[in-house]
Order: structure tokens, then sequence, then C-alpha cells
């Protein structure tokens, strides 16, 4: 799931959201704008209990910055109906409910991030995310990650901190 670090405004409100915003939340964090009909339909069929990587996107270093939770299933995000807010769709209504949105916590923080050339390298033919969905979809903000995929990617971000004799940052929630 992508969302930006670095500043970016929409209807003149600045978007940015990081995972070391996430971290620092005390609630449940809904996971809203996503204005993508395929991205949505992802969201939809996440269950509570399912993990997602917090991807940050559009910044100098894109890349895989950690692990978060979803902590409640799919509802509509109202902010679609509320004009003045950032992700505003005027075709939107309680009638006609197109979007929605899964809530998040913060679960992980990778000592090292896994950057887009690495996940590029990592994509290409015989390479462990050689299918990866996000690196074929690139401009989708939230796509599924397949099992061999996941741990592939934890393993990489368990091995990058090692090497670098760092920890991840954890709730402590996680054992």
């Amino acid at each position: 799931m992508k969302a930006e670090p670095e500043s970016r405004f929409e209807n003149g409100i600045d978007v940015r959201f990081s995972i070391d915003d996430l971290r620092a939340r005390e609630k449940p964090e809904g996971w809203d704008g996503i204005r993508a009909y395929a991205a949505r339909n992802h969201m939809r069929n996440m269950n509570a209990g399912d993990k997602a990587f917090f991807y940050h996107s559009n910044c100098k270093e894109p890349g895989i910055a950690g692990v978060m939770e979803i902590v409640k299933e799919f509802s509509e995000d109202k902010s679609a109906r509320r004009p003045g807010t950032p992700y505003y769709d005027p075709q939107s209504s309680k009638d006609n409910i197109r979007w929605s949105l899964v809530h998040v916590e913060f679960r992980k923080k990778f000592a090292v991030p896994i950057g887009l050339k690495e996940l590029r390298e990592l994509g290409k033919p015989g390479g462990p995310l050689e299918n990866m969905m996000m690196l074929k979809q690139g401009r989708l903000s939230v796509s599924r990650v397949s099992a061999e995929e996941w741990k592939a990617l934890n393993e990489i971000a368990d091995e990058k901190a090692k090497e670098a004799g760092l920890k991840h940052e954890m709730t402590k929630l996680v054992k």
C-alpha cells in the first residue's frame, strides 16, 4: 500500500503520510483517498489481521518502508462525499458508495528500506519478484503480494538490517 512521505497538495490540503506518521498514531488510521477501482477492490478483499507493506511513493527514494496490519475491514471512505476534502468525488453519494477504506496500525519500520531499484532488480525474469503486481502495475496504490513475495521481502529486509547492524523498529504488539 503506497503513501507519499513528502508534501503534496490535493484541494489545498497536504496529503503527505509516512510510516513515521502511522507509527505516531494512537488509534487505527483510515487508509483513505484511494480513487482507482482496482486498488479499491484489493482493499475490499483485505481481512482484519492481514499484513501489508507500507511503501513510500513519489519521493526521493521510493521503496518499502515497513509493515502495517489491517485492523478493520473495508468501510465507506466518507471523505469522497465531503466537498473540500483532498479526494472529494462529486459522483459518490450515500446511494452510490464508490470508495472504500481500511483501517491500519503500525507494526514494523524496516531498519533499511527496500528501495525501488532493488525491487526492480528482484523483479527481473527468474527473480523472486518477477510476477509482483506492484512492479507490473506501478501506478496502482494498493496491490496484492503473494505469500512467496511476502516471505522473500521480509527475509531481504531482515538481511539488510543484519548487514547494517541495525534492528527494525517494531510495535510492542509484535512478538
